[in-house]
Parts: C-alpha cells; sequence; structure tokens
C-alpha cells in the first residue's frame, strides 16, 4: 500500500508539527521546559492576562502551527501552506539551535535537529516533485 501525494504531505506537515513540539528549552538555573509545556502554560496565562503572551516568539511560531493544523484538513496541502508553516516554526528552531550549539548545551540541540531534519524533508520532497505543487 504506497502512500498519495496528498497522504505523504500531510504526514510531512504533521511530523513537522509534533517534532517542534517536542522543543527542549533551558534557561537560568535549572529551569527547563518542553514547548508543548510551555504552550499549555501560555494559553493559562491567555486568559488571565492577555497581553503577557504577545511576542513574536510567541505569536509568529503558534500561527506556523495554525497553518500546519489547517493543511492537515485539507484535501491536498500546498506548498505555499507549507512552506510559511515552516518558515514560522523554523524561527524559533532554528534560533534555539543556535543558542544550544553556543552554549553548549546538548539537550537543546538534540531536541531540534529532528525539526531541522523534517524541514529538509519537506523542501527537499516539494523540490522533487514539482509537477505535483499547487
Amino acid at each position: 500500500m504506497k502512500a498519495t501525494t496528498a497522504q505523504t504531505k500531510k504526514i510531512i506537515n504533521l511530523a513537522l508539527l509534533l517534532s517542534f513540539l517536542l522543543g527542549y528549552l533551558e534557561w537560568g538555573n535549572n529551569y527547563h521546559i518542553f514547548i508543548f509545556q510551555a504552550e499549555g502554560e501560555l494559553f493559562s496565562k491567555l486568559i488571565s492576562n492577555p497581553l503577557s503572551v504577545l511576542h513574536p516568539f510567541t505569536l509568529i511560531p503558534f500561527a506556523g502551527q495554525l497553518l500546519l493544523v489547517y493543511s492537515l484538513f485539507q484535501k491536498e496541502p500546498g506548498k505555499w501552506l507549507t512552506f510559511t508553516g515552516l518558515a514560522c516554526l523554523s524561527l524559533l528552531m532554528v534560533f534555539l539551535f543556535f543558542i544550544g550549539v553556543i552554549g553548549m548545551r546538548l539537550r537543546i540541540v538534540a531536541s531540534v535537529i529532528p525539526f531541522i531534519t523534517l524541514g529538509i524533508v519537506a523542501i527537499v520532497y516539494y523540490r522533487r516533485n514539482k509537477a505535483l505543487l499547487n
């Protein structure tokens, strides 16, 4: 059973979304959190103090997540929807990668590598299948 191009695109988008949520953050003296945990805290703060969550490093990746989730419900996800979502999420993940490399934080680097790898896979997939792009 071979996956269709629409199914493959949805699998790639879902994998990008899940690998993003497994990003790991460390700061200060023994403070650490995964992105999915941080989002839970952001949603709880959104109710009590909405202005406290308004920051480009929270809003842009969240918009990227919404785009990728939206693409999962399309008949066939479009190239630009995927690339825009990937770019929005990459803003935070590439920043985390550089922080991990500069600070020699192996956990951060290791948590970001799957996302970066899947991002490259997505770009290569779409470039190789130019005739299939919409």
